[in-house]
């Protein structure tokens, strides 16, 4: 009965999405697809290595629906555990975008983090604290983020082969920068994954993003697909 609780949950907030798209075809609201592949290394028993693609795509722009690629991510991080339920990590990416759109600039970005996480018996909590410096040519800013998250298994209670689970979070942002004024994001995302077998996961899902809501709002929704390799 959970299960399927869930998975209808799942389907009505996707229907509501649409519905909310279809009501505020406006100039701030966008769209997009974005398809991942991440591998996750471990490279000791307490050093996790993660590496990246990413391609993020419009869907819905400029009040007219299309398939135009935005941007191509590549980024690496590593996570070192400091004890079983916490740890500290390190990150870098890159975002090629001027070769999608001519107004616009690549960039690098450095993310320092601290995670703490806590396991009960059907669900997993975790709690991201994060820093990051985003660096373009002609600009710069720093970014302040918290993420609360949490994994439940979506039949018995663990995460088995072959079963589904499900991944809720939640995250605030605040952008900081010498020619912006604050910014304040906020982020919600639901998504639906199988453990396909011990190395590999497959995961699908929405996000909403209601960004710089102090000033004017921006209305941004996701759809979310990826491929998570461990080795």
């Amino acid at each position: 009965m959970t299960t399927c609780f869930i998975k209808g949950l799942f389907v009505s907030l996707f229907i509501v999405w649409i519905g909310t798209l279809n009501l505020q075809s406006q100039d701030n609201t966008t769209a997009y697809w974005e398809p991942e592949v991440s591998l996750n290394y471990k490279a000791t028993p307490l050093l996790k290595q993660n590496f990246s693609l990413s391609n993020r795509n419009y869907i819905y722009n400029d009040q007219k629906a299309q398939l135009t690629v935005r941007q191509i991510e590549i980024s690496h991080f590593s996570s070192l555990a400091i004890d079983p339920y916490k740890s500290i990590g390190l990150g870098i990416q890159y975002r090629f975008r001027e070769a999608f759109e001519n107004d616009k600039e690549n960039e690098l970005r450095f993310t320092e983090q601290f995670n703490i996480a806590k396991k009960t018996s059907s669900a997993r909590l975790g709690h991201r604290f994060r820093i990051e410096q985003r660096i373009r040519p002609t600009s710069s800013e720093h970014r302040f983020r918290y993420r609360f998250a949490v994994d439940i298994p979506l039949k018995g209670l663990k995460m088995d082969i072959g079963e589904p689970y499900l991944v809720a979070t939640t995250e605030s942002l605040l952008s900081l920068g010498k020619s912006i004024k604050p910014m304040y994001d906020q982020r919600i995302t639901s998504q639906i994954g199988w453990s396909i077998s011990h190395n590999l996961k497959a995961q699908f899902g929405i996000q909403y993003r209601m960004e710089n809501y102090t000033e004017r709002t921006e209305h941004v929704f996701f759809i979310l697909n990826s491929l998570v390799i461990s080795l």
